[in-house]
């Protein structure tokens, strides 16, 4: 095992003292090509290109003698020391950091960056990473090849964003970039590069949060709202002990894409989204589309409209992760079950259409559910009956992915 593991982050300024002493004693240094043609390498070190991460930590976990791991910015952010720390390499680390990529990036833009999300996009989390960026009014974007800014707006089709593209930061090719993300796909761009996208509408005010990212406590509490905090005159299928039951089934949360079919006011939509999620709405009245991108403004959420009509209008929609389907039937269940999301939901009037409509889910490969829910809501002033609801709420979960 290495005697000693020295991890450098480098921004491209000139090397700490500590940095310096740590690379004039090390006899193997990993880093990228540009890391290992600093001059403050030694030349009697061994060199080792770094790629996989975990190749690199196998051999210097064997190595007899001072190892020094290079990498950009700072190396414990969604860096290289996650993977040198683990049990299975056995090594012990110091490390000695340098300013993050992403706060090189957001410094460059002259924007603060403690209201950002961060997300990491490669092969495996490209989509989540776009899903944050539907949901989200500012986030960075720490790409990687074949997960890049033209990969970013390919896929947010429908959403307009603005990029600022940041590559080789710190290094003499500096470059930073603003297009709009319907843009990004007609530039060929070097990496590494980090992505900051921004736009859409802003919950919040400009005066500084208390915690970095999203602040949790934005907005009314409670998984829904009061009627009147749609516009009023909510649909039979959106009121709210049916919606807060099929929130509870789907779960929508960060990262996740949600389709909502029949959105109505936007009431179960918007729900969604101040959960975190990216949402498509869509609606065949006009009407609706409307009254949702208001109910979206209001709430300061994030909506993607899409006015036309279930199933046909599924078909270019990106793939979802939990789908509400609340109007269409067994005809739309069953397209949406054809795109194999996580979880889907669906609510009936009466015991035959719930019967069709699990028929058709179980036939697809879901695990099925169904509820009876009846609610009755009183005035508390005389305990009188207001108002009642019935439903069959049904919930499909698929179990090869169902979490």
């Amino acid at each position: 095992m290495a005697d000693r593991v020295t991890v450098i982050g480098w921004d491209g300024s000139p090397l700490t003292a500590a940095a310096r002493a740590a690379l004039g004693a090390a006899t193997l240094v990993a880093g990228a090509a540009h890391h290992l043609a600093l001059p403050e390498v030694p030349p009697g070190a061994e060199r080792l290109r770094l790629g996989s991460v975990a190749l690199a930590a196998r051999r210097v976990a064997a190595h007899r003698g001072t190892a020094v791991v290079l990498a950009d910015g700072d190396p414990g952010f969604f860096g290289v020391v996650r993977t040198l720390r683990a049990p299975e390499f056995g090594l012990e680390v110091e490390v000695v950091p340098a300013v993050s990529s992403v706060a090189a990036a957001f410094a460059r833009a002259g924007m603060p960056w403690d209201d950002a999300h961060v997300v990491v996009a490669h092969s495996r989390t490209l989509r989540r990473a776009v899903n944050v960026c539907r949901a989200h009014t500012k986030v960075a974007v720490l790409t990687s090849p074949g997960a890049g800014p033209a990969e970013l707006g390919l896929l947010m089709e429908g959403v307009h964003r603005t990029f600022v593209v940041c590559e080789e930061l710190g290094t003499p090719r500096e470059q930073v970039s603003v297009v709009t993300s319907d843009k990004a796909a007609d530039h060929t761009w070097r990496d590494p590069n980090v992505v900051i996208v921004i736009g859409g509408r802003a919950a919040g005010g400009d005066a500084g949060g208390w915690i970095a990212g999203r602040d949790p406590s934005a907005g009314p509490r409670g998984w829904t709202l009061p009627a009147e905090e749609y516009g009023g005159g909510l649909g039979e299928g959106e009121r709210e002990p049916l919606r807060t039951a099929q929130l509870a089934r789907l779960g929508p949360r960060l990262g996740d894409l949600v389709w909502d079919i029949g959105c109505g006011s936007g009431a179960f939509a918007t729900d969604a989204a101040r959960a975190g999620a990216a949402v498509i709405a869509v609606d065949s009245d006009p009407d609706a589309c409307a009254r949702t991108d208001s109910t979206a403004r209001r709430q300061g959420v994030q909506l993607q409209i899409v006015h036309g009509t279930a199933p046909h209008v599924l078909e270019d929609l990106p793939e979802p992760d939990v789908v509400r389907v609340g109007g269409g039937g067994a005809a739309v269940v069953s397209a949406v079950a054809d795109r194999r999301p996580q979880r889907i939901v669906a609510h009936a009037a009466t015991r035959d259409a719930a019967e069709l409509i699990g028929r058709d889910l179980t036939e697809h490969g879901y695990r099925v559910e169904c509820a009876l829910l009846q609610s009755l809501e009183l005035d508390t002033r005389a305990w009188t009956e207001k108002e009642r609801s019935v439903a069959f709420l049904l919930s499909g979960v698929l179990p090869a992915r169902g979490k």
